[in-house]
């Protein structure tokens, strides 16, 4: 599971460009599979130039770059298009290579949403405005938090079950804003379910998108529990060895 820093969602992103006015320019970093969200750890191998260049932009002017998921494209090669709604990073540690590439350590600080993608760089840069997570301190906020703890917990069981893992939970956070990005960052669900997590406006929406995933995982999750045993005598001869198909 990825990494959590629990103050980094309320922590200002203090940059020389600006304190995230309404509007600004960022670079972007378009990842196929990987969903950002406030809070989370994120490690990147830099590799290609025209990354090299923005990161090396982000990390002389001290800016942040967008995280956004790819919708159409792929990482390497021609800019993609990616989903409107992003995760500023803030790179925290790095270290480069003898022959020029970059391993960085991010987290994520704030969501934007992208108003215009721009294509004057090697890399994709937007006109981002900043989209803050509201309702986090209602009274349904935390009527939907003490619902969706409990399912994380059997959740977490049945992952454990499931993969045949030793899966720890430590002690989950009571505020609401916090539970729902550590929840977001800890499923194990496809990267577009992710992102419906974070395009959600407030607290009390991504907590109840939580509630909905979870009841649906973990019902995939019990039936196979339940029938891996059936699933072994299926695939097992008399003698114990496995069939071909």
């Amino acid at each position: 599971m990825d990494s959590y820093r629990s103050d980094a969602p309320d922590a200002p992103n203090r940059q020389r460009a600006g304190q995230w006015n309404i509007i600004m320019d960022m670079p972007l970093f378009p990842l196929k599979n990987v969903v950002l969200f406030p809070g989370m750890m994120l490690p990147l191998h830099i590799f290609e130039m025209r990354y090299r260049e923005m990161i090396g932009r982000c990390i002389d002017e001290r800016i942040p770059f967008g995280v956004v998921l790819i919708d159409e494209g792929q990482e390497v090669g021609m800019a993609a298009r990616p989903h409107k709604v992003g995760t500023a990073a803030r790179i925290v540690r790095k270290e480069r290579t003898e022959d020029g590439r970059l391993n960085i350590t991010t987290v994520g600080t704030q969501r934007f949403r992208i108003l215009e993608l721009h294509h004057d760089h090697s890399y994709l840069t937007a006109s981002v405005a900043q989209f803050p997570i509201v309702n986090g301190a209602t009274a349904r906020a935390t009527e939907l938090a003490q619902r969706v703890r409990p399912q994380v917990i059997d959740y977490v069981d049945l992952l454990s079950k499931a993969s045949n893992a030793n899966l720890r939970l430590e002690r989950l956070p009571e505020d609401p804003l916090t539970l729902a990005f550590l929840i977001a960052i800890a499923l194990q669900v496809p990267a577009l379910d992710k992102q419906r997590l974070l395009e959600q406006a407030g607290v009390p929406d991504i907590l109840a998108l939580e509630s909905r995933i979870i009841g649906r995982e973990s019902q995939i999750m019990k039936f196979m529990v339940d029938t891996q045993h059936e699933v072994l005598q299926l695939n097992s001869g008399p003698t114990g060895y496995v069939f071909p198909n």
